[in-house]
C-alpha cells in the first residue's frame, strides 16, 4: 500500500517511514499541508499530523475530503476531546495520539485498509448514462450510435461525471482529478472544457449545473454496463 506521511517533525517522520516500509508498504513523506494536497493522488492512505507549519491539519483534512475518499488517519499530539471529535467528524477514519506504539499504528493502518477494501467497487469497462456511453478501454464516447470527437480532457471530464451519474461532482473534485490540484488549478480551464463537451454532446440539460457546488448528469446509474 502507498502511504503518504504528512509530518513536519523530521525524527517522527523518519520513524514512521521506517515502520511503514518494514511492514511492506511504500511510504513517502511531506512536511506541509499544501504539499499533501498535491501529493495525495499518488497514495492509497494518508497519515496526517495536525500541527503543520503552513496550515492547520484539520483544514488540510477538510480539503482532502473534498477531493479524495482515501483513508486518512490523524496522528497528532492533540489529545483533547474537541480535537478528536472535530477530526472524526471532518472525515478522518481513525485518530491516534502521540506518542503511539508503532506496532499499534501498523495494526490501525491494516484495519482501516481492510474496511476501505470492503467498501471498494470494481472499476467498470463501460459507463452508460441515458443515451451516452463511455468505453473506458477504447477511450471512445458516443451519443447513441454517434461517436464523439472529444479531446483527452473532455473525455476524462465526461467519464468522471458518468461514474457518478445521479450525484453531484464538485468543482474541486473535477479540478483535482483532471489537473491534480483542486485549490490552485484554473476554474476557467474547467469552464472552457465543459462548454466544449456540452456542445459536442448536443444534449441540453444533460450536464446540470448545481450552483455553487458542481455538476451532475442524469440518465443512468454510475458504472452501468460491463464490469470486470
Amino acid at each position: 500500500m502507498r502511504v503518504l506521511i504528512v509530518e513536519d517533525d523530521d525524527a517522527m517522520a523518519s520513524a514512521l517511514l521506517a515502520s511503514a516500509r518494514s511492514a511492506g508498504h511504500q511510504a513517502a513523506r511531506v512536511g506541509r499541508g499544501a504539499d499533501a494536497l498535491l501529493a495525495h493522488r499518488e497514495h492509497d492512505m494518508i497519515l496526517l499530523d495536525l500541527g503543520l507549519p503552513d496550515m492547520d491539519g484539520l483544514e488540510v483534512l477538510r480539503k482532502l475530503r473534498q477531493v479524495t475518499d482515501a483513508p486518512i488517519l490523524i496522528l497528532t499530539a492533540r489529545d483533547d476531546e474537541r480535537s478528536v471529535v472535530l477530526g472524526l467528524r471532518s472525515g478522518a477514519d481513525d485518530y491516534l495520539v502521540k506518542p503511539v506504539k508503532l506496532i499499534e499504528l501498523l495494526a490501525r493502518i491494516e484495519a482501516v485498509a481492510r474496511r476501505a477494501a470492503r467498501g471498494g467497487a470494481t472499476e467498470p469497462h463501460r459507463l452508460q448514462a441515458g443515451e451516452v456511453s463511455v468505453d473506458l478501454d477504447r477511450r471512445v464516447a458516443a451519443v447513441g450510435p454517434r461517436e464523439l470527437n472529444l479531446t483527452a480532457t473532455e473525455f476524462e471530464l465526461l467519464a468522471l461525471l458518468a461514474r457518478h451519474a445521479g450525484s453531484v461532482v464538485t468543482r474541486e473534485q473535477i479540478l483535482d482529478a483532471l489537473w491534480g490540484d483542486a485549490f490552485l488549478a484554473s476554474s476557467r480551464s474547467l469552464d472552457v472544457h465543459l462548454s466544449g463537451l456540452r456542445s459536442k454532446l448536443g444534449l441540453p440539460g444533460f450536464i446540470i449545473n448545481v450552483r455553487g457546488v458542481g455538476y451532475r448528469i442524469e440518465g443512468g446509474a454510475p458504472g452501468q454496463g460491463t464490469t470486470a
